[in-house]
């Protein structure tokens, strides 16, 4: 079946372009659009696509808002959202991050980048380019002053290297190779990571490290 996007940006020029972009696809297909966050909550909401493309800065209720009612931690049933955003202009990608997106990307990535994107977050990873990923973690976790939230139970070392990985923007695929172990191990040592530090996906596993101090 088709990869089902929903897309969520104020400007329609943006809507547009990733529509035709996205609409090139053989297996993706959008199934709506938004002009801002509450319209996406409840078009999201109604429609539940796969992948909910969500820029942050919209009239009214904002993307980060939006975000977490479709995706935060006390949602159910979260949905998939990938945060479109300018990172140089809008600070606001870290709170994003937090409030549940899975990824995020830069406005002025090149189109085929959109494309692995949605198809990264259906498979349950997250396409963030380790270089930017570096930046903002690194430029938000410093700025946090909060203290390093400990695990009830500690990892292993194997598992802090995953989680190191994981905060570097590698996918499971790359964490094998550069480990030297399968593919299910990564996945095994990955479950066993996200469920001592309370995770619930690969962005907040990042988030966690970057600001435990596992990353610099």
């Amino acid at each position: 079946m088709a990869i089902r996007v929903l897309i969520a940006d104020d400007q329609p020029m943006v809507r547009t372009g990733f529509r035709m972009i996205l609409a090139g696809e053989p297996d993706i297909d959008v199934v709506g659009a938004a002009a801002d966050g509450a319209e996406a909550v409840r078009r999201a909401s109604e429609l539940r696509p796969d992948v909910t493309l969500m820029d942050i800065r919209m009239p009214g209720l904002d993307g980060i808002e939006a975000t977490r009612l479709l995706a935060g931690k006390r949602v159910a049933d979260p949905l998939r959202v990938v945060v479109v955003t300018t990172f140089d202009s809008d600070e606001n990608v870290y709170t994003a991050l937090q409030a549940g997106a899975v990824g995020f990307l830069l406005k002025d990535s090149m189109p085929p980048l959109l494309v692995d994107a949605v198809r990264t977050a259906v498979l349950g990873e997250s396409l963030i380019s380790p270089t930017v990923l570096a930046r903002l973690l690194r430029q938000w976790s410093a700025r946090s002053g909060h203290p390093p939230t400990p695990s009830a139970e500690s990892l292993t070392p194997r598992e802090v290297e995953i989680a190191r990985a994981v905060a570097r923007g590698r996918t499971n695929a790359e964490i094998a190779a550069e480990l030297d172990i399968s593919l299910a191990t990564v996945k095994t040592h990955l479950a066993g990571v996200q469920r001592k530090i309370g995770a619930r996906n690969r962005t907040e596993t990042a988030i966690w490290a970057w600001e435990n101090g596992h990353v610099r």
